[in-house]
């Protein structure tokens, strides 16, 4: 390994991954200190441990964060450290000893190819387990701004059977207005309507209470109207009324392939939300190498004015990206595109752009 590297391999590699890591430590420093800011009356208030802050909330916060700043955080790295070694006539001569440009690329390429491995392996395996920790500290302490409890659900549990609840009250697990059809193709069959529909965790049963029953069959209706409890088996549980935002983020993927075949059948609208989660995990990554090669072809060339001008294009395309990437998110959820298209959009984009300024690079 040591006669396959260089010694610019060894130099630019090591700038590379100083300038990258340094970067990262300072940014993360930052985000910690507005959020300890930010958050202390969150965790005063509500008198959480020093250990569940930690061990939970910032377990899974400072992995969440690295994670996410890492492509952009490369990206600055690399334009910063590349246009400081073009300021200081560092490539000419490497360029004008018979150097290829695409031989002066294979240290960050090896660069990249680390941080992609290690972000690769923790979109896929790290970060859901953090977030989970991360997620019911957050949940158990009222840190998040939305209403868990959903309203007007409407759900398919089986290829025959459609129910309906109005409203949710997840301390008592108590669903308000349930109503059951069951359908013969076309043709309703059975309707059942219960006041109130409460999960029983022991028996692993639905208790309705205050329920009537319409049979139909053919021309003839039978109606059944009764104030006692009735006790059903249904595949429905407390945690399909009870949905935060950060859900799905917390899912490992054994988890989302599941409930992805399950909401196929019973919530469609949001199976894209889950096939772009799972897709993301695998696409994110790739923005190392998209995002290197864009800020070489940025930064390798001289220019008036010093390290300032190139790290000032890179930071509003730094901008570009998350934009673009939020209306790809947008798209495939609110707009019904394939995940597996729109998730790739950033990187195709950004890497064409990367292609075309890498092809006009002096070399």
């Amino acid at each position: 390994m040591r006669g396959y590297l260089k010694i610019i391999d060894r130099f630019i590699i090591g700038k590379y991954l100083g300038t990258f890591m340094f970067t990262l430590a300072i940014f993360m420093v930052i985000s910690v200190v507005f959020d300890v800011s930010e958050k202390l009356d969150n965790f005063t208030g509500k008198h959480a441990s020093l250990h569940d802050i930690i061990f939970h909330y910032y377990a899974g916060f400072i992995p969440y964060y690295l994670n996410l700043l890492s492509p952009l955080i490369n990206f600055l790295a690399v334009i910063f450290f590349t246009a400081k070694m073009a300021n200081q006539t560092e490539i000419v001569p490497v360029l004008s000893g018979k150097v290829s440009f695409n031989r002066f690329l294979r240290p960050y390429f090896i660069a990249s190819s680390l941080i992609f491995i290690i972000s690769f392996f923790a979109n896929v395996y790290l970060i859901p387990y953090t977030n989970h920790l991360k997620n019911d500290f957050e949940n158990a302490n009222g840190m998040t701004d939305n209403d868990p409890a959903k309203s007007g659900v409407h759900m398919q549990i089986d290829k025959h059977t459609f129910v309906y609840l109005q409203g949710y009250d997840q301390a008592k697990h108590t669903g308000y207005l349930f109503i059951m059809e069951k359908f013969n193709g076309d043709t309703l069959r059975e309707k059942l309507l219960a006041q109130t529909a409460a999960y029983d965790s022991v028996k692993r049963v639905w208790a309705l209470k205050n329920y009537s029953v319409r049979y139909v069959n053919s021309f003839k209706e039978q109606f059944i109207n009764s104030r006692t409890q009735k006790d059903t088996v249904l595949d429905m549980y407390p945690g399909d009324f009870i949905v935060y935002d950060n859900v799905y983020s917390a899912m490992s993927l054994r988890d989302l392939n599941k409930n992805i075949n399950k909401e196929k059948l019973r919530r469609p609208e949001i199976v894209n939300s889950l096939y772009y989660e799972k897709y993301h995990r695998f696409v994110y990554p790739l923005s190392a190498y998209v995002l290197t090669i864009l800020g070489v072809a940025l930064s390798s060339r001289k220019v008036r004015g010093g390290v300032g001008l190139p790290l000032g294009i890179g930071i509003i395309l730094c901008f570009a990206y998350i934009i673009v990437e939020k209306f790809a998110i947008t798209f495939s959820i609110k707009g019904g595109f394939s995940p597996i298209i729109v998730v790739m959009v950033p990187n195709m984009l950004f890497g064409l752009l990367g292609y075309y300024l890498i092809f006009k690079a002096p070399k």
